[in-house]
């Protein structure tokens, strides 16, 4: 038996063992493109055990996630920190090999996945970003930045939208260093894939601008290595479909029954037998020669690389200079952008953000992205910086067009690439196509920054579908995700110092409308979450909690009150930020001793009963509003500062009377 052969079985026979031993998995898919995948470690991925962050290093993620068992045991067999024991803590509570890949969980893999189709899209931005780095820092005779980007899709993630819309702007960008090798094996959990989906593949990829590779024989190790080799010459993206049998080998190969099928005891016996396999969870040593080749081979490459580099800083010292400092986060004054800003009073939120975002863009070459389409409504343009197209590769303005969902996945994709600030915009109420991909940056913890802009029914002629009443509440469900809306400049200063410095994604949701000054804000203090912009002349009889554009509305509120009651103006700009805060400092800003607690919000958030007591009123957004002026529309929907006033005072009133 030829050792590829021998090789091959042992990766089938550990990759159902594990699945077996957990008593739960993917079988199918996992035992179905073992050909293809180990074709790509052996001969083809570019990777280094002893330094698996290794700038130039092939990127590779799994979106058919189901399939980890297959890429756990590889990693194993490959020499990644991914033991035989973990092998079998397969699924087990807290184990380094989770039921999905997940992202600084298990050594070598790249990206959490799991949700069908967001891996693709997220291979696509890793893409877009060996291709922002290359045309920056390439030069002649010194390609420093080359790796591929290979990506593992399933039918199922082929039926997702949201890598249909990646696709579609990969080939648009013609991403030539991205490969999708897909595992076709024309079988879904419900049964055959002709029940949801006849169209045909290939047709649709080349009509998108990719170049498509068809392998009849997906189980053939030497068709799939060369396969892959013919797709690395490409100069366009290319798809290559591998005419793979789920689950083969076992008695139910073929069939919808080992999706995610259990072999038993008996079974996997059978199967072991089959392939000539006695061992339970055993490498034979001439299996780990034959896999360490392929890893030293990996380890040889990067020591070129070094070299390379080395002789690149000779020959080109200024381009050097820039590549090195092009991964430091420089410190910014934001406090003097925010003082350059306020030269502009009265503008919008979407304006002071788009001064912030300039000055910003100009001192970080980071930062990169764009919109689905409305850079023109949300004023997310970069002055500057170009637009990125196939012949632009230097551009930092992406257009992703109206593709919400992949363009959230594709700047996850930029944020693992490397060192990446990327950033996605669209209107507030369009969020909700976003949040799957919102999600999963807060679960990898990644530097995405979101600018969500029309944050308030203050919409208006735009109507019911374009009102954002229940994507705060949303947003802020997302465990990981900070949500900032801002009141002002200062307040955005605050909620740009966490994006550019923070370990996770954050959310800026900023009003279209021109905004009142608010007096008394701090930049230093909303950096907390929440302050008290107004205080009290003694103890405050009224405590007025907003955010964003109802923070000048409750001001206006405020100074009716005045005339009456002592009145106290919190803003509370991040409740997340502000509930990472002491006990006795969130206390201080509350003021819950006051006879009466207002909170003015323009959403149907019911997050503000944390905050609330039975007595106390919630001014909030009941309903969809009819379309109309947005003032008009503001004011109907009960937030006019003089109605407002007029129910707190009534029900102070009537609290002391009781």
């Amino acid at each position: 038996m030829k050792i590829s052969e021998k090789t091959l079985n042992y990766l089938k026979s550990i990759t159902a063992q594990s699945i077996s031993n957990a008593g739960s998995g993917h079988t199918g898919a996992s035992l179905g493109m073992s050909s293809f995948m180990l074709a790509l470690f052996k001969d083809h991925y570019n990777f280094d055990v002893s330094d698996t962050d290794f700038l130039n290093r092939d990127r590779l993620v799994l979106s058919a996630g189901h399939a980890c068992p297959l890429y756990y045991t590889l990693l194993s067999f490959f020499g990644f920190d991914v033991t035989l024991q973990d092998l079998k803590n397969y699924r087990k509570l807290s184990s380094r090999t989770p039921g999905h890949p997940e992202y600084n969980m298990t050594d070598g893999v790249e990206a959490t996945t799991g949700p069908l189709g967001q891996g693709v899209a997220t291979a696509v931005g890793m893409a877009l970003g060996q291709s922002l780095l290359a045309e920056r820092f390439n030069s002649v005779g010194f390609p420093i930045i080359n790796n591929y980007t290979y990506c593992v899709v399933s039918d199922g993630d082929l039926m997702e939208g949201v890598a249909l819309e990646a696709c579609s702007l990969a080939g648009t960008l013609n991403l030539k260093k991205l490969i999708l090798l897909y595992d076709n094996n024309d079988v879904t959990i419900d049964g055959s894939l002709s029940i949801s989906n006849k169209e045909n593949i290939a047709k649709k990829f080349k009509a998108m601008g990719f170049n498509v590779i068809k392998v009849e024989k997906g189980n053939d190790l030497n068709k799939c290595s060369h396969a892959i080799g013919q797709a690395k010459k490409s100069d366009q993206p290319t798809l290559i479909i591998f005419k793979t049998t789920i689950g083969i080998g076992t008695t139910k190969e073929g069939t919808s029954l080992i999706h995610n099928g259990v072999l038993s005891e008996k079974e996997l016996d059978a199967f072991n037998e089959k392939l000539g396999v006695q061992e339970k969870f055993y490498i034979p040593s001439d299996v780990r020669d034959y896999c360490m080749a392929s890893t030293r081979r990996g380890k040889l490459n990067h020591e070129k690389w070094n070299q390379d580099l080395a002789v690149y800083s000779n020959s080109n010292p200024d381009l050097y200079k820039q590549f090195i400092s092009y991964f430091d986060r420089k410190k910014l004054d934001l406090e003097k952008i925010a003082k350059n800003c306020y030269k502009l009073e009265g503008m919008s939120g979407c304006d002071f953000n788009n001064a912030i975002l300039k000055e910003i863009s100009e001192k970080l070459l980071q930062v990169v992205g764009g919109s689905a389409d409305v850079a023109a409504s949300t004023k997310t343009m970069l002055e500057n910086a170009g637009r990125y197209q196939a012949q632009n590769r230097r551009g930092r303005n992406i257009h992703f067009g109206v593709r919400e969902h992949a363009m959230a996945a594709i700047c996850n994709g930029l944020a693992l690439y490397e060192d990446f600030m990327p950033f996605a915009s669209t209107f507030l109420s369009f969020s909700n196509y976003m949040t799957p991909a919102i999600r999963m940056a807060a679960m990898m913890k990644l530097n995405v920054l979101y600018i969500f802009t029309h944050d308030s029914i203050f919409v208006g002629e735009d109507g019911a579908t374009h009102q954002p009443i229940e994507q705060l509440g949303q947003l802020r469900l997302i465990e990981g995700l900070k949500v900032f809306r801002p009141c002002d400049a200062n307040e955005l200063i605050a909620a740009y110092k966490y994006a550019i410095s923070a370990e996770g994604p954050c959310a800026i949701v900023l009003s279209r409308q021109p905004i009142p000054v608010v007096v008394n804000t701090s930049a230093k203090e909303a950096s907390l979450g929440g302050y008290v912009v107004k205080k009290a002349k003694k103890a405050a009889s009224v405590v007025l909690y907003a955010t964003g554009s109802e923070v000048a509305l409750a001001q206006s509120v405020a100074a009716e009150l005045e005339k009456k009651f002592d009145t106290s103006l919190v803003s509370l700009p991040c409740l997340e930020l502000f509930e990472q805060q002491s006990q006795l400092y969130k206390n201080k800003v509350l003021q819950k001793e006051a006879k009466l607690k207002v909170a003015i919000e323009a959403s149907n958030d019911n997050i503000w009963y944390k905050y609330l007591d039975d007595e106390d009123m919630l001014i909030n957004v009941k309903e969809y509003m009819p379309s109309g002026k947005g003032e008009e529309v503001y004011s109907k929907a009960g937030f006019n500062a003089k109605d407002i006033a007029r129910k707190i005072i009534k029900r102070l009133e009537k609290k002391e009377i009781t």
